[in-house]
Order: structure tokens, then C-alpha cells, then sequence
């Protein structure tokens, strides 16, 4: 099946009419893009900010009348803002693509480390006697292709080679697809525990924990304000600056004395700012690990 797809650049106080107009048409999709690639981190909760040239794209199932839909649209924005010129708007037929499956075939084997490999679930692992991840991220964060999830499992990994994990505590902040967990209990700690405000990333590491034979018992999963306060060997969470220094305190009193951390999700100018807010917990906080502008902090509570 082919899709028209109407598309105009436009700016972000405009933005809302141009999407109203579209609908009326009859789209079954809507979607805003940036059109200079410029990344929107960390908006305030509750606010939807979009970019100075923002690209607007309505999908229609309906390949017939397109002039007469550009034409009342036209119309339609002439009368809620007879001032402003109607923004440009062009058009193409897509051809349908199984999109599962083009992402899919992007998606291959990663090495981390030294031992472990995260193996889509969809390919045989390259090496089969390496310490292999089989992962379906679903729909939550966490493939391994990220540079600040690739910083945490080489991290782990690091970790697995000193023998630090081995028979130890874990605990992921901010679980995602449960890969880190999961790559910790596979590199040999004993228990591991999850927390996420997503339901989504909750439902998905639970299905990768199954997916590698992981047990419910230990593996255990909660919402943050559900989580028993314990404390653990190693505290990993992969999240965003700005909530790691604002759940610094809660963070730090899950590190046990002489335990381990690893926090990413961190630009490099905010690298800092977490360095401060953790040291100022009593931790030992190690220089910063920069990889593609992304940073790794890593530490550990003195015993």
C-alpha cells in the first residue's frame, strides 16, 4: 500500500493551526521533526517545546484529491490568519516498507567489552561461548547502540573482569529494556533489582529477563516510590542530568560502603554538575569517561 504525505516547514507558534488543518483532512499520522537536526533535551514537565524550523508531515491512506485537500487547507488558513502567508506545502507518495523489519535489519550484534555481546533476539550470537545478551527492546530505551548505554555495559563488563560483580547486588535506575540489569546478572551478580516510571520499559525488561532465562526472583522489578530501600554492591542508572542531580540523595543511599556506581545520560557540559551533586553525597566520584559528547560517571562509596 502507498501513503501520501504532505509536508511544509513552519514555526512552533504556527505549528498547532497547520496540524488542526491537516487532521481535518483526514490524516492518520502526525509528526514534527526538527529540520536543522537540533536535539531538544530535557523539556520542563508538561511542555511539548518544538524547534525554531520545525518540519510538520501529515500521512494520509487516501492518494486521490490532493489538490483540492492543498487548496482547503489553504483556505483554512487564510481565514484563522488572514496575516500570515500560508505556509508552503509539498507533497510524495511513500511507498509502504515493512518497518519493523528495516529497523530490525539495522540492528546487529554489539561487542561490549572484554566478554559480553547484546545479541538481538532476531540473530544468532556471534560467539556463542561469550557471555551473550538477548535483547527485544520493545518499545522501551536500550539497545546498546546508544553511546551512554554502550559506556554502562563496558562498564559492567569492567567490572565483571576485576570480579566485582561476581555474587553481587545490583540495582538500575531508570531500567529501560532491563539491559543493564540483565548484563549484570549475566556477567555474574547474584541479584538484581529495576525501577522505572515507564509501565512500557517494566513490561520490557521483563520480557528480556525471560528471554535469557532469567528467573522473576532475581530479577525483580518496581516503580521508583515502590521500591524497598535497601542498599546495593552496584548502582547503575542511565537516565538525564537533570534528574540525576535531583534524585542524587536517593541515588547515593542505595550505594552500600564500598560499593560501585556508574551514572550516564550526561552531555559533556553537564558533566560537573553531577560530579558536584554526587561528591557532595560522600562519594569518590572518578574523572568523567567522554564518548560522542556523551559522559560516563563512575565512583564508589568509601567503606
Amino acid at each position: 500500500m502507498a501513503w501520501l504525505q504532505l509536508k511544509a516547514c513552519i514555526d512552533p507558534e504556527h505549528a498547532d493551526l497547520l496540524e488542526s488543518l491537516l487532521t481535518d483532512e483526514g490524516a492518520c499520522a502526525i509528526t514534527l521533526e526538527d529540520a536543522e537536526d537540533t536535539p531538544v533535551f530535557e523539556p520542563e514537565r508538561g511542555t511539548t517545546p518544538l524547534w525554531a524550523h520545525t518540519v510538520l508531515k501529515g500521512l494520509y491512506d487516501d492518494l486521490e484529491g490532493v489538490d483540492g485537500m492543498l487548496s482547503r487547507v489553504q483556505q483554512g488558513w487564510a481565514s484563522q490568519l488572514p496575516e500570515v502567508p500560508a505556509p508552503q506545502i509539498d507533497y510524495e507518495i511513500l511507498q509502504d516498507q515493512d518497518w519493523t523489519r528495516v529497523w530490525m535489519d539495522d540492528f546487529h550484534p554489539l561487542r561490549m567489552g572484554e566478554r559480553l555481546w547484546i545479541v538481538p533476539s532476531w540473530h544468532e550470537p556471534p560467539e556463542p561461548n561469550a557471555v551473550n545478551l538477548i535483547l527485544d527492546p520493545g518499545l522501551a530505551f536500550g539497545t546498546g547502540t546508544h553511546p551512554t548505554t554502550a559506556l554502562c555495559l563496558e562498564w559492567l563488563d569492567q567490572q565483571a573482569v576485576e570480579g566485582v560483580l561476581q555474587d553481587h547486588t545490583l540495582l538500575d535506575v531508570g531500567c529501560g529494556s532491563g539491559i543493564l540489569a540483565i548484563a549484570g546478572l549475566k556477567l555474574g551478580a547474584r541479584y538484581a533489582r529495576g525501577t522505572d516510571i515507564d509501565p512500557q520499559a517494566l513490561l520490557a525488561s521483563r520480557d528480556n529477563a525471560q528471554r535469557n532465562a532469567i528467573e522473576d526472583a532475581q530479577f525483580t522489578l518496581h516503580y521508583p516510590e515502590n521500591a524497598p530501600q535497601e542498599t546495593y554492591d552496584i548502582v547503575v542508572a542511565n537516565i538525564l542530568a537533570g534528574p540525576l542531580v535531583e534524585l542524587a540523595p536517593m541515588i547515593a543511599g542505595y550505594i552500600a560502603p564500598g560499593g560501585r556506581f556508574a551514572l550516564s545520560g550526561i552531555l559533556a557540559n553537564q558533566a560537573n554538575d553531577i560530579v558536584a551533586a554526587y561528591e557532595a553525597q560522600g562519594l569518590f566520584v572518578k574523572p568523567p569517561v567522554d564518548r560522542e559528547g556523551w559522559i560516563r560517571v563512575d565512583g564508589y562509596r568509601p567503606e
